[in-house]
């Protein structure tokens, strides 16, 4: 960890009601952009993005899909009972399993009005001519059961809701179904959207591609922990979340390939700043499992290269047949970082005092006042359906 603490009130700025965005616009690539580059800042429309790329850039992508993870049940006295899901626990903690599961999963999860539904009580749902049936196991699991042959992804589309973010102050509508999922979004897991990917649209996605610049995809299925507030006065004591994040063998390779890296999303720098420190573990423990804690990145005396770290990676896919890596982080990236693969971040204005602001703090430094300021004054819309900003620090 760094030296000296940081004092949660210096990541503190005043974000008026006026400028949080409480609806997406209708076209998601007219957002505003703030561009800052090398100290400069400039204010642009988002779909010019293409245009202002580096042709030597390689954005990176984070393809997760929100699913529709709030579920309400009743019980027979007519008491409301809230589902959020979590994160899977069986047939598999992989989202894929638990979500292509034809009869039985098991989740985390947090419950709304727990306390009228008592352990080893069932409640049920009709779905058509079939019923779900939840059961409570335990204070933060529930299983569910169904016959209907339909999959887990199937009996959600059917009544589940989208989990807008807590600070929009309103339900969802069916106009966030499409609008709160990126274009590119495919592995199902999420319970918040990588709002920096938003703005993308296909003929955006084909420009990049016209002109050269290269684009890969990952994935890091947001957690609910993204909204967890930072109430710990010295930012260091502050618990981060877990997520589960999924990277392949050719991504590994096209980091290997590539230099000027901007990650879209503070989702994607995550993961693949998280890759690396996965890298520095198997230089000293070949057998390390992919498991990246809020201290391991403030744990060495020595760091390797990006590009010995990636090897190591690369090297133990190889000798295990890994097509896919599997694992899970809870990397803490605040001022004090060093950034050991991302050189570029597309990404949105976050709530004061967040994880987030300090992961934007960390990227460009002092200047992250500077850049909110402008955003403000220039009327920019904030948080998840919010403008966006390009940094190049």
């Amino acid at each position: 960890m760094p030296s000296e603490s940081l004092d949660l009130s210096s990541f503190h700025y005043e974000l008026p009601e006026k400028h949080i965005a409480k609806f997406p616009l209708e076209n998601r690539s007219d957002a505003k952009l703030l561009v800052y580059q090398k100290g400069e800042i400039t204010h642009q429309i988002f779909n010019k993005t293409p245009q202002l790329l580096p042709k030597s850039s390689f954005l990176v992508f984070n393809d997760t899909k929100v699913i529709p993870a709030r579920l309400i049940l009743h019980k027979e006295t007519g008491a409301r009972i809230e589902i959020f899901l979590l994160d899977p626990v069986s047939p598999s903690n992989v989202y894929e399993a638990a979500m292509t599961s034809k009869s039985t999963c098991t989740w985390h999860v947090m419950i709304g009005n727990a306390k009228k539904w008592k352990n080893d009580q069932q409640l049920s749902l009709a779905i058509g001519d079939h019923v779900l049936t939840a059961e409570r196991l335990s204070e933060d699991q529930v299983t569910f059961h169904w016959t209907s042959g339909d999959t887990f992804s199937d009996i959600l589309t059917k009544i589940g809701e989208i989990p807008l973010p807590p600070y929009l102050g309103r339900s969802a509508t069916k106009e966030d179904v499409p609008r709160y999922q990126t274009v590119y979004s495919k592995a199902e897991g999420a319970v918040a959207a990588p709002t920096a990917g938003l703005h993308f649209t296909d003929e955006i996605l084909d420009e990049l591609k016209a002109r050269g610049i290269r684009t890969d995809y990952l994935t890091l299925h947001v957690s609910a922990g993204t909204f967890q507030p930072i109430k710990a006065k010295s930012v260091e004591e502050h618990p981060m979340h877990r997520e589960q994040v999924l990277v392949t063998k050719q991504n590994v390779q096209n980091l290997l390939d590539n230099d000027l890296i901007i990650s879209v999303g503070t989702t994607s720098m995550r993961t693949l700043e998280s890759l690396f420190w996965y890298g520095q573990l198997l230089s000293e423990n070949p057998e390390a499992a992919f498991h990246i804690t809020k201290e391991t990145a403030y744990s060495f005396d020595h760091v390797i290269s990006k590009q010995e770290s990636l090897e190591y990676v690369l090297a133990m896919m190889e000798r295990t047949n890994a097509e896919v890596l599997i694992g899970h982080t809870e990397i803490f990236i605040y001022p004090g970082y060093t950034f050991r693969i991302c050189k570029g971040l597309i990404t949105n204005f976050h709530l004061p005092g967040s994880t987030l602001i300090l992961l934007v703090a960390a990227f460009v430094g002092k200047d992250w006042k500077t850049i909110y300021q402008e955003a403000l004054s220039n009327e920019y819309r904030f948080l998840s359906y919010g403008d966006s900003s390009l940094l190049l620090p």
